[in-house]
């Protein structure tokens, strides 16, 4: 599929991997929404790209369904949809005599695992209603794991288990799809340069690009957007989830 004058949504567009994709997306000619919760920044960037925002909680049913329908009122039904609205957390199973609180696993597990799962039900089942492309292609989505879903690290129990649950359902939600024209890919990203990476001090940063066999630096997320513009160009890409992290294999610290 060529992303020039198809309608795009991508969650968590307001910064990160996702304002990457947006701005990919758009400078290719698709027609942009950008979902998020930070509103200043996504209206910011929307108006930048020729897109629109809308404000959107992915973890809430009415939410998304109001972000359906204010993407398709503005822009026309989407055929693609990325999936990079997430959050993370460190906090070990127990510690000092502490047990992990359950409310912050359940909270991880929802924004990043039942959220992406919520946009996913609901975009698609206004995707298999539209025409068949070339290929009998309908729609495309994309997912963002991390390689913690492989090589979690102390204190990634919750967002290990949330970003394992996106790679375990690729290829089930892609067969459920297939029959419709609607491919499903996850791409599951090493050390990227995003706002949570910011946080931490110059030295751990530098620490953390030599880690990486090659190249030995941090990926930005023009580099994510590149390979969701790729998987949503390259139709036999299907059921797959894709590391992009330089070859990386993650310690236990």
């Amino acid at each position: 599929m060529q992303l020039d004058g198809q309608v795009a949504i991508v969650t968590g567009g307001a910064s990160g991997l996702g304002e990457g994709t947006a701005r990919e997306m758009a400078s290719a000619g698709a027609k942009v929404a950008i979902w998020d919760i930070q509103e200043d920044k996504g209206l910011a960037i929307a108006k930048e790209i020729g897109g629109v925002f809308c404000k959107c909680d992915v973890t809430s049913e009415d939410s998304v369904i109001a972000a359906l329908g204010e993407t398709k009122e503005a822009l026309g039904t989407a055929r693609i949809l990325v999936n990079c609205a997430g959050t993370g957390t460190a906090i070990k199973t127990t510690s000092r005599g502490a047990a992990h609180p359950l409310d912050q696993f359940e909270r991880i597990i929802k924004i990043n695992l039942i959220g992406t799962f919520n946009c996913i039900r609901l975009a698609t089942t206004e995707m298999v209603d539209l025409e068949p492309m070339a290929d009998g292609e309908r729609g495309v989505v994309i997912n963002t794991a991390s390689v913690a879903a492989y090589d979690g690290q102390v204190g990634q129990a919750a967002y290990s288990a949330s970003k394992g649950g996106i790679v375990g359902m690729t290829l089930p939600v892609a067969r459920d799809l297939a029959d419709k024209g609607v491919r499903v890919c996850t791409i599951a990203p090493g050390i990227f340069e995003t706002p949570l990476l910011g946080t931490l001090p110059e030295d751990v940063r530098a620490s953390l690009a030599a880690s990486v066999p090659f190249p030995k630096k941090l990926g930005i997320p023009h580099e994510y957007a590149q390979l969701a513009r790729q998987i949503v160009e390259n139709v036999m890409l299907n059921g797959e989830t894709i590391r992009l992290d330089g070859a990386i294999r993650m310690a236990p610290r």
